[in-house]
Formats: structure tokens, C-alpha cells, sequence
């Protein structure tokens, strides 16, 4: 069945949205009035000259929504300019997806001065009925100077106001220049992001690839990527190599080109997801696609030239597809910063820009990261920090309180600690009440109230991660957790329960007759995580849980959490940890510093019934969003709404005018 286009709907035209999301790695949709555009995606490189693949079976049969061609070819040469003109460049590549187009910038590049003007090339692409042009932006190569680039940055931005005015209604593209220089890259991000563009390429990063500089690629994106506006697309320009997807599209790259494809095939290079291999060298193919199905490379080597070079081409979409998809896949299970790492071994250059971009992880990622994770999550052993999706929950514990005058460490085994220890922190409790126990994790110290929370408690590694620490290994150190502590001991898993408490007596004495009791144990955890996930002062938690009782499972863990006056406020998560709210606890909640998205009047109704929250329609932020934990949602005039979960950050609920920005669990009602 031949797919068709779906345009914009009326009023979205150059809008996007995120319809998935892990940190700056997202799912979007961006709207044109050809067809909305699934990302992050590749736009092939189609010389409208010379077609290794037509457009028309890159849009049928490998399903690529958009492609790329280059506007000053086609109004170089006569014959394609005047049917371009007459028809339109969708007719003329025979292609019913989104086109984008480039200015001839490369071309600059490449081979000197192009004879067109700034406002002409605009024009024109404009006039051939382009989805998304590009201005004629200054290229800044790595080996000019630093003055040289600077004059780039400064002319191109110079040249935006012009060409958003000669593209009228055409969503235009605003690359972003700089060289290697971050500080002339953050400029032009910055100084672009002024002007009303659609789509923020990151140009002049080609020669960087094709040596491999790839560090210097992952500093650029860093540059550019916290000043360019979150609800325009990033465009790699370039970038269509399958190994890079992973860390650019964990980065925030929502579009790549690439003409690899092509160009690699005339060499008899092939593109895998690991890397590039030459067919000379094959023996047997080490991957399997439609286009080699039947072949050996003795077989491909055999061909006519044209014939192996087609060959070869459709072998590269395929697997560059193939890689785009794994990416999409691992943003929506979370596992993206596992692809990332499992790629970083495939290639000296991408190693030493992972670990780069490890070492100096922005904390804006880290903010935008649900710290609660479903599933388990890989500890990485060889990288100098954690990903972001364990960094997240770090964060969080940096503004952990207790007043505990000792602490207690257990360690040398992974979860569930409440399986393991859970009597012995009970016994605790009742004996020593003011001793704070903590799990010593590959992570660094986790307090045993948040024993349950994913990803520390589904850590996956070899055995070994948790039988070699030491105080020197730890991420935290008790004295940066918690302060400085009258006394400390440290037990292990591998103790029995009347081993360790004998250690414990022999540290701090015979404790007391009783203590805290089970419900006084599990109202502390409930209350650790209200601070912690929902952003609430200690002192308004301990308020709110006064009195409180709780409904157990029948494992003895809390089901529900019920006020004094009976009322069920929360439920904790047994699949992560977190802390899930009834629309009465969210109202109890509301003036105690947990985020609060504001809405506008047109929506108030709606969000009254429980509709979600859509972007374009809030008014104000308070405190600080984070996507995947909740949030209460509230009038101009304070009035309580209900509340929901988080899908942004505070920055993103500001600046997106499409998509759902909170997903609402409950409204007040009409």
C-alpha cells in the first residue's frame, strides 16, 4: 500500500512537539504542510543531477519522511530550475515528503564564492515550494582563525533579518556557526535564537567528522545546545554516520543529513552500526540487509561499477535507518545512554568523546531526566561518572537531611535490601533511633528510605561491582550526605542479623528497650521521598504526615498512606519507588514548594475535568518542573486545578506552543 503525506493541521504549521523524552533525547513530530515529520529522523542527500536511489523509493520503500537537496544546483543549471519553478521541487525530485534544502553554503566551501545573493537564494527556494529552506549562512572552517570565525558568526547573523523576510511563510532554516570555538558557538546560538527561524542546523562541523574529531563535535553541540530555543528542532548538518546517532541524539539532535550513503558506495565502503567496513576486505558480510540477501561479497564485487555502487547505497539506508530506529526504541525504554556506551566501544574518536561528554555532563540533562526508571539500569564501570539517568536520583539525594548523631553502613550485595536487612533496620530502629542506615551501592550511599527506588535498586553488573568498595570509591561520602556523624559502623550483607547487631552494641552500646516503631520507620521513607520527589520542605512534610497512618500489602510494604483524619493521600510505587498522589494529597500539597504549572483561563475547564495540560495554554511556572514526577496545576488566581505528572522542564513549558506539557491524573471536577 503507497503511503501518503499527512500535512499539518491548520495553525501548526512550523510547530513542534515532544511526544517522548529521555533528558534531551526526544521523540517530536514537526509540522509542515507537506507532512508532519516523526524525529529524530535522516534526510538523505539527493543531487537532483545524480540519483544513486530515487526519492520516490526513498519515501515508499525505505520509508525516509523527508530528504535534503541543494537549491543553488537546481537554480544553477537552467534546465531543473525551470521545471523547479514551474512545478514545483516536489514534482521535480517525484518525492511527496518533506524537502528541505540547502543554500549553497557547502558548496561555498568547497569550491569558492557562489554567484548568488542572500535574499536571492532564499527566494528562490521559497518559490520552488520548499518545506524548509536555509539561508545563506558563513561557513567557519576549523583551520581559519579565530577573528575569521568571529566575522562568520557576526555576518551570518547580520544576514538573518533579510532572509526570514525573503522567506515569507516558508519555514526557514538558522544555522549555527563557530568552528571549535564553544564561546563563538554559544554567540551564534544565541544571536541565531533572536531571529523567528524553524530549524537550528549546527553547521560547519563536516571537516571535524571527516577526521574524526569527535570530542570537538560533542563540545559544539554542548555550546549550542542550552541557548537555542527547546521547541525548534536541531539539525546536524552533515551527520549521517550510524555511530554518532546515539550520542547526538542523547545530546537533543532532532534531524541529521548525510549523503554517506552515496559517496561511501562508490568507494565500496559500507556504513555499519559499529563503524565502516570496506567490501575488499570481507570475506562474509557481518551483517545482514535486504539489499545483500542472495549476495557474498565476491558476488557484489562482480558487478558492473553502477550496478555495485546501487547495491552498496541501498545496503547504507537500510542500515542508517535500522540505527535511527534503535535510537527511537531506546529513548522511549530508556535505554539510549546504554546505546551510547555500548557504541563508545566501537571507535577510539567516540570513545574519547563519550567520555568527555561524561566528564562534563551538563546539569540541565541531568535536571531534564526522570530519576525514577522502570527498568534496570547498566552501573557502567569504565566511564568516569554515572549516566544521567542515575545522575538524576544523585542530584536529588545532594539536599538529603538528617539530624542523626550515628550512622550505620551495610554493604556487599545488590537488592532488594528490604528482603535482606528489612528486620534488621527494624531492629534498629527500635534500639538505636537516632542512627541513619545507609546502603552502600557502586553509586555511592543510598539512605535505606529510598531502599526501593529504581535505578539504584535494579543496578545490573557482574557481581564484582558490589564487593569492591571502599570509603575511597564512594560518590558520596557520608560526610557530604549527611554532615559530620559523633559515630559511624559498618556492617555487611554477608553478616548474619545477630553478627551485626552485636557489631552495632559493640559501637554505640545496648541501645534502647524500644524505639521507633514499624509505622514511625515507614512514615520517615514516606516522608524522605515527598522531599525528594515532590520538592517539599521537611518541615511541611513532617506536618502533613502528623498523625498519618498506612494500609499495608500483604508483603508488609505501604500500600496507602491515609491523613490523620482518614483521608488516602499517597500511594507508593512498587515499580520504581516513587510516590503517586490522590488529587486530596495534592491539595493538601499545594503552598508547600511542590512545582505548580499555571494554567490560562481558556483551560481551566478542561483541566478541571482531568484533560491534560497541552503546551500554548499555561501561563506561569513555579518551582522547578521535572519530566516524570508530579506536579500540581493551579489558576491564575491560585485556585487548585488538580494535578498531574510533569512531561517537560520549566524551560521547555514556556516556550512550547504544541503537545501535551502535563499529564493529567486528576481534576477537581466542574
Amino acid at each position: 500500500m503507497t503511503r501518503e503525506a499527512t500535512p499539518c493541521r491548520e495553525g501548526d504549521h512550523g510547530k513542534f512537539e515532544i511526544t517522548e523524552r529521555d533528558g534531551w533525547a526526544r521523540l517530536g513530530k514537526f509540522h509542515t504542510s507537506t507532512h508532519v515529520l516523526n524525529t529524530p529522523c535522516l534526510l538523505p542527500v539527493i543531487n537532483p543531477n545524480i540519483r544513486t536511489v530515487e526519492p520516490r523509493e526513498m519515501w515508499e520503500k525505505y520509508g525516509f519522511e523527508a530528504l535534503i537537496t541543494n537549491s543553488y544546483v537546481i537554480w544553477k543549471h537552467e534546465k531543473l530550475k525551470e521545471k523547479a519553478l514551474s512545478n514545483g521541487v516536489h514534482e521535480l525530485l517525484d518525492y511527496p515528503g518533506v524537502i528541505m534544502t540547502d543554500s549553497g553554503t557547502f558548496q561555498n566551501y568547497v569550491y569558492g564564492d557562489v554567484e548568488v545573493g542572500v535574499e536571492e537564494i532564499v527566494q528562490f527556494q521559497r518559490d520552488i515550494g520548499v518545506d524548509i529552506a536555509t539561508m545563506l549562512d558563513v561557513f567557519g572552517t576549523p583551520d581559519m582563525s579565530k577573528e575569521e570565525v568571529e566575522e562568520a558568526v557576526r555576518e551570518t547573523i547580520s544576514r538573518a533579518p533579510a532572509s526570514i523576510q525573503a522567506a515569507e511563510t516558508t519555514l526557514l532554516n538558522g544555522p549555527v556557526q563557530g568552528g571549535t570555538h564553544p564561546d563563538l558557538r554559544e554567540a551564534s546560538a544565541r544571536g541565531m535564537a533572536e531571529h523567528d527561524f524553524a530549524v537550528h542546523p549546527i553547521g560547519g562541523i563536516v571537516p571535524l567528522m571527516e577526521r574524526q574529531r569527535y570530542r570537538e563535535l560533542v563540545e559544539i553541540i554542548l555550546a549550542c545546545r542550552e541557548h537555542i530555543p527547546w521547541n525548534r528542532p536541531i539539525h546536524i548538518f552533515g551527520c549521517g554516520h550510524p555511530h554518532l546517532f546515539p550520542i547526538c541524539v542523547a545530546l537533543g539532535a532532532d534531524m541529521f543529513d548525510s549523503a554517506a550513503y552515496a559517496l561511501f558506495a562508490r568507494d565500496d565502503r559500507m556504513l555499519m552500526p559499529w563503524g565502516t567496513v570496506k567490501l575488499g576486505d570481507l570475506k562474509e558480510f557481518p551483517i545482514s540487509t535486504a539489499a545483500l540477501s542472495g549476495h557474498t561479497p565476491d558476488s557484489v564485487r562482480s558487478l558492473a561499477d553502477d550496478a555495485r555502487c546501487e547495491l552498496l547505497a541501498r545496503h547504507n539506508l537500510e542500515v542508517t535507518a535500522s540505527e535511527l530506529a534503535r535510537c527511537r526504541q531506546a529513548v522511549r525504554d530508556g535505554t539510549i545512554w546504554g546505546l551510547v556506551e555500548e557504541r563508545s566501544h566501537t571507535n577510539t574518536a567516540l570513545r574519547e568523546a563519550t567520555e568527555y561528554l561524561y566528564e562534563n555532563m551538563p546539569e540541565s540533562l541531568i535536571s531534564a531526566t526522570n530519576p525514577l526508571r522502570s527498568g534496570g539500569v547498566k552501573a557502567s564501570q569504565d566511564l568516569p561518572t554515572s549516566p544521567p539517568s542515575v545522575a538524576a536520583l544523585g542530584r536529588l539525594l545532594n539536599s538529603f537531611e538528617s539530624e542523626a548523631n550515628r550512622a550505620i553502613l551495610i554493604s556487599g550485595a545488590s537488592g532488594p535490601w528490604r528482603e535482606r536487612i528489612g528486620g534488621l533496620v527494624q531492629t534498629i530502629g527500635r534500639r538505636w533511633p537516632d542512627a541513619a542506615v545507609f546502603i552502600e551501592t557502586p553509586l555511592g550511599l543510598l539512605p535505606y528510605t529510598l531502599e526501593d527506588v529504581s535505578p539504584w535498586a535494579h543496578l545490573n553488573g557482574p557481581p564484582s561491582i558490589w564487593n569492591s568498595l571502599s570509603l575511597e570509591d564512594r560518590a558520596f561520602d557520608l560526610e557530604a550526605l549527611v554532615g559530620e556523624v559523633e559515630q559511624m559502623v559498618e556492617l555487611s550483607f554477608s553478616n548474619d542479623k545477630r553478627t551485626n547487631l552485636e557489631l552495632i552494641e559493640s559501637a554505640f552500646g545496648e541501645g534502647l528497650d524500644e524505639g521507633r516503631s514499624k509505622a514511625e520507620l515507614d512514615r520517615q521513607m514516606i516522608e524522605d521521598k515527598i522531599c525528594y520527589f515532590l520538592d517539599v520542605e521537611r518541615q511541611f512534610a513532617e506536618q502533613l504526615l502528623s498523625g498519618s497512618t498506612f494500609v499495608y500489602s500483604r508483603t508488609h510494604r505501604v500500600r496507602n498512606v491515609h491523613s490523620e483524619d482518614g483521608q488516602h493521600l499517597f500511594s507508593p510505587r512498587m515499580r520504581d519507588g516513587g510516590l503517586s498522589l490522590t488529587l486530596e494529597g495534592a491539595r493538601r500539597l499545594q503552598g508547600s514548594g511542590i512545582p505548580t504549572v499555571v494554567v490560562d483561563d481558556d483551560s481551566i475547564p478542561f483541566t478541571r475535568k482531568g484533560r491534560n495540560v497541552m503546551h500554548g495554554f499555561i501561563a506561569d511556572v513555579k518551582g522547578d518542573l521535572n519530566p516524570g514526577l508530579p506536579c500540581l496545576l493551579e489558576s491564575q488566581d491560585g485556585t487548585f486545578l488538580g494535578h498531574g505528572v510533569s512531561l517537560c522542564t520549566g524551560s521547555e513549558a514556556r516556550c512550547f506552543r504544541k503537545g501535551v506539557a502535563v499529564k493529567v491524573r486528576d481534576g477537581i471536577g466542574e
